[in-house]
């Protein structure tokens, strides 16, 4: 037995010992850390707690933030039973039997309380199986989920289901936490001022992340005080939450995207660490900036696509990490490059216009003659060819016949769209010259 541990430490090192992180389960929900905005007087949970009256949740939010805790507290001062269940291990013949039995508690005058983990995991005839439950009073669903629930919950459920959304928790939460572990375990943490802040970062918002390295450091370190490198070593650097298929991987790519139209190059390159630490593949990177430099760019600087391009086959050709200074490149000039969405727009009106006017047929001047029959029915009559023409334009109109010509590019005063301003203006008063003689 190690002589530096705390007694409530070492009684906890045998085989089978309970987690710091579940031995300092709140007991009430006015000991949750980090979510007084649903938890207070005024909150959604801290009314609907005073009043007794529990409608069905969703809470959403990302790991380690008291999904579960506040779960089970809810059923605090009711005549409900909290059941609980994971959607990655439960299947249809579970529900059913925990629908019967919710349905005989209910007939004896009682409730129950599901609480459904990782609910976004369950499929659509899954999720529908919980709406006539929830529809004639047989259970209060509160589900928790890390992913979106408007993207992985069916309508019909959500429909039924109040979602709110718990927060990642922040320093002062944390520093909060780390504080009741010390005191719950009766021996400070063997860390100097540099070290602790530190071990608030590498928990990265997540309650039951830092009790775990709490607990590491408790039974690992000795007396002596850890400088910040002395822990990270201790601890082996904990990995950054990254779900490359899940929200972290669209927030990221969405945070990273509107840093470059934000033109803030130093965003930009830490969303771009963030996604790379994580575990990215560079590919969809390359790729997404490429689309940022046509979406966001555009002819404001005709480059920014090359730039992009030349960076996704430098990084194919050089590999990681060497490769992913050509994307910190990209990055930095379509961050840097002036802005326009005018192409994105042109084409989205376009596109639109295109489907309200259906199938119009091109203007038979403007379509080839290569048959006889073709040229009989005036395929190609009329046409002028713009080589031939003075200042070589003709100034004809290539729109269907009978349809007003629209205007859909519009630049912006920025960058190489300067020109194309005055390009657009030249065309446009040679063609209300030819037009009128």
């Amino acid at each position: 037995m190690d002589m530096n541990l705390p007694a409530s430490l070492e009684s906890r090192s045998a085989v089978g010992r309970r987690p710091l992180a579940d031995v300092m389960r709140p007991d009430a929900l006015s000991d949750v850390v980090g979510q007084s905005h649903l938890l207070r007087a005024q909150g959604p949970i801290g009314s609907m707690v005073a009043s007794r009256s529990l409608s069905s949740l969703v809470l959403w939010g990302p790991p380690g933030v008291g999904k579960t805790t506040i779960a089970r507290l809810l059923t605090q001062g009711t005549n409900l039973e909290f059941v609980q269940i994971s959607a990655i291990f439960s299947g249809v013949g579970d529900l059913r039997e925990i629908f019967s039995q919710a349905e005989e508690r209910r007939r004896q005058g009682s409730g129950t309380l599901l609480f459904v983990d990782e609910i976004h995991r369950f499929n659509k005839s899954q999720q529908d199986g919980f709406l006539p439950h929830l529809e004639n009073g047989n259970i209060v669903l509160v589900g928790a989920t890390t992913e979106n629930p408007s993207f992985e919950l069916n309508s019909a459920l959500l429909s039924r289901l109040h979602v709110l959304t718990l927060r990642r928790l922040d320093v002062d939460s944390l520093a909060s936490l780390a504080e009741r572990a010390e005191a719950r375990l009766g021996k400070k943490l063997p860390l100097d001022q540099s070290a602790r802040i530190r071990l608030l970062e590498l928990a990265d918002g997540d309650g039951r992340g830092l009790l775990n390295l709490v607990e590491r450091i408790l039974e690992y370190a000795g007396d002596e005080p850890l400088d910040a490198g002395a822990m990270a070593e201790l601890l082996a650097q904990r990995a950054p939450v990254y779900d490359k298929t899940g929200d972290s991987h669209y927030n990221l790519i969405s945070a990273l995207h509107k840093s470059v139209r934000g033109s803030d190059p130093d965003a930009a390159l830490y969303w771009l660490a963030r996604m790379l630490n994580g575990g990215e593949d560079p590919r969809f990177i390359a790729r997404r900036a490429t689309r940022m430099a046509v979406e966001d760019v555009g002819l404001a600087d005709p480059a920014a696509v090359g730039q992009c391009l030349d960076a996704w086959q430098a990084y194919e050709r050089l590999g990681s990490p060497e490769g992913e200074l050509a994307l910190a490149q990209a990055v930095i000039y379509i961050a840097l490059a002036p802005k326009s969405n005018a192409v994105y727009r042109a084409m989205k009106a376009a596109t639109r216009h295109a489907e309200e006017t259906g199938s119009l047929p091109p203007p038979k001047r403007i379509l080839n003659a290569p048959t006889k029959l073709m040229k009989q029915e005036e395929y190609g009559a009329g046409y002028r060819y713009d080589h031939d023409e003075k200042e070589g334009f003709s100034g004809q109109n290539y729109f269907p016949d009978g349809m007003a010509r629209p205007s859909y590019y519009a630049p912006v005063e920025r960058g190489f769209e300067r020109e194309m301003v005055k390009r657009i203006a030249y065309f446009s008063s040679l063609r209300r010259r030819k037009s009128g003689s």
